[in-house]
């Protein structure tokens, strides 16, 4: 089923998270070449960054464990990729994670150079040493939304973390609905989570101690809250795409359901490469149309409550 997010048309709502195997032009044209609604490039800082040390990921199955570091070639690579993505015939994407607001503010003004579709502003990244999430700062992040939307020429939405607090939930709120980014994207993995290897007694990733951001199933009930309590506050200007845990067609109808326009897909991707892009889509349309539904605007944000 086919979408649209900042107005931006997609022909299919499922597309590539942020992180696994978007970094290289070849990882960017498998996706390219695979039934995802969109492109959207590895989060680039202002200099080519190789990462965290490894082991910095590992995979259980049914949940995930990374602190990967943003290793990405830096953003004039990615503005140099652009031209060759566009021939894919669909929207490019570029993920912004500047490690200051100054570098952000210059990443984004060299994309408006550029014929990308829209901005994904990564304010939620777990695993820099030293580095706080943005998005748990509400003052930074009013700042940062400001002066970002300040100076973009592009659509920009903004990746969140997960919020656990009605509160938070609130707060956040009122800055995206003063600043009125074009999309938000929730969630980012749960940050510092841990991982143990019980046979050596050691943890399985080497950055931080061991502490990393957790993905995969384990983070689809909170992903769904995040989607669901968002599409409650937020003005309905605002898209949400949803992402956290999806491994079928049922996952995605759910997000839907909480009130997502489209998905994305990380670990899973990460497991099972593009391939889950086409099996999850097939799921979700043969489910919608079971359901008796023939668009996502039939069903999406109608989450029924128990009275």
């Amino acid at each position: 089923m086919e979408t649209t997010i900042a107005g931006i048309k997609l022909d299919n709502l499922i597309y590539n998270a942020s992180g696994p195997k978007c970094v290289t032009l070849p990882d960017l044209k498998i996706i390219g070449n695979s039934k995802s609604g969109a492109i959207l490039t590895k989060s680039c800082t202002k200099e080519p960054r190789e990462g965290n040390p490894e082991p910095r990921y590992f995979d259980m199955g049914l949940t995930s464990i990374n602190s990967m570091g943003l290793p990405n070639l830096g953003y004039k690579k990615y503005a140099e990729m652009i031209p060759e993505l566009k021939k894919f015939k669909k929207p490019v994407f570029v993920s912004v994670s500047g490690l200051t607001m100054e570098d952000s503010i210059e990443i984004i003004k060299a994309m408006n150079q550029t014929d990308a579709d829209a901005i994904e502003l990564n304010l939620s990244c777990p695993n820099i040493p030293g580095k706080p999430q943005v998005a748990y700062d509400f003052d930074a992040t009013d700042k940062y939304l400001r002066e970002a939307l300040k100076v973009s020429k592009k659509k920009l939405g903004v990746k969140l973390p997960p919020y656990f607090d009605f509160v938070h939930f609130e707060e956040i709120a009122k800055i995206l609905n003063k600043h009125k980014p074009a999309f938000v994207v929730t969630i980012n993995s749960i940050g510092n989570g841990l991982i143990i290897d019980p046979k050596t007694e050691k943890v399985v990733i080497k950055p931080k101690g061991g502490f990393g951001g957790i993905g995969g199933i384990y983070v689809k009930p909170t992903a769904l809250a995040n989607v669901r309590k968002l599409y409650e506050l937020l003005d309905k200007k605002i898209d949400i795409v949803g992402v956290g845990g999806i491994y079928t067609g049922v996952d995605v109808f759910e997000f839907v359901l909480c009130g997502a326009k489209a998905v994305q897909l990380g670990t899973v991707y990460m497991q099972q490469g593009p391939g889950s892009i086409e099996r999850i889509s097939k799921e979700f349309d043969d489910y919608a149309k079971k359901k008796g539904y023939n668009s996502i605007e039939e069903f999406r944000g109608k989450l029924k409550t128990i009275s």
